[in-house]
């Protein structure tokens, strides 16, 4: 880890908390800064997802609140290490920001690290970023990878090509952020 490298954490109102609080925790307990991006500087509402028996989807609860920032337009992406899209229901909305999408390729002309995980990969379809790329996420946004172009993996709870690593779930935590500090440690 270089000294005061900083990690930008992109998301949103209905953003999921767990990736959200996890992501933050993680990642400062690596000695690395987190600031999290949105629309504006703003306590943002997070939620829960959670599969629930009889359900055919998962289920939306109100999950904590925590403090954005930085909004989009006063990111500079040279500043930052990485960047991380964390997933929800935020990218539904984040992806039709053009300032979002302009990070995002941003990070990616730089040869910079993309972390995406569950819904936060409909950020990285958008930006263009998935086509010939082994991409895993949320299994109800496979549709989109493929229609983009990208390899859906659904073996693999996170996958990394090149310098995008990408992961299902919150569940995947444990394999996603070992790709994750693998990419940050070199």
């Amino acid at each position: 880890m270089k000294t005061n490298s900083k990690i930008l954490i992109v998301t949103g109102d209905a953003g999921e908390s767990y990736e959200t609080l996890y992501a933050m925790h993680r990642l400062q307990e690596a000695g690395y800064k987190t600031v999290i991006a949105s629309t504006s500087v703003k306590r943002l509402n997070l939620v829960i997802h959670e599969f629930e028996p009889g359900w055919d989807t998962y289920k939306e609860s109100k999950g904590y609140q925590v403090e954005s920032d930085i909004s989009f337009d006063d990111v500079t992406t040279a500043d930052y290490e990485a960047v991380l899209l964390i997933g929800g229901r935020a990218p539904e909305y984040l992806r039709n920001n053009a300032r979002v999408i302009e990070i995002v390729q941003q990070f990616s002309k730089a040869g910079k690290f993309i972390f995406a995980i569950c819904h936060g990969i409909q950020i990285l379809v958008t930006a263009g970023l998935v086509k010939d790329k082994k991409i895993t996420c949320y299994e109800h946004v496979k549709f989109e990878v493929e229609s983009c172009g990208g390899n859906y993996v659904s073996a693999d709870e996170a996958v990394q090509d090149g310098k995008i690593v990408t992961g299902k779930t919150w569940q995947s935590h444990p394999e996603f952020y070992r790709l994750v500090f693998d990419c940050l440690n070199r």
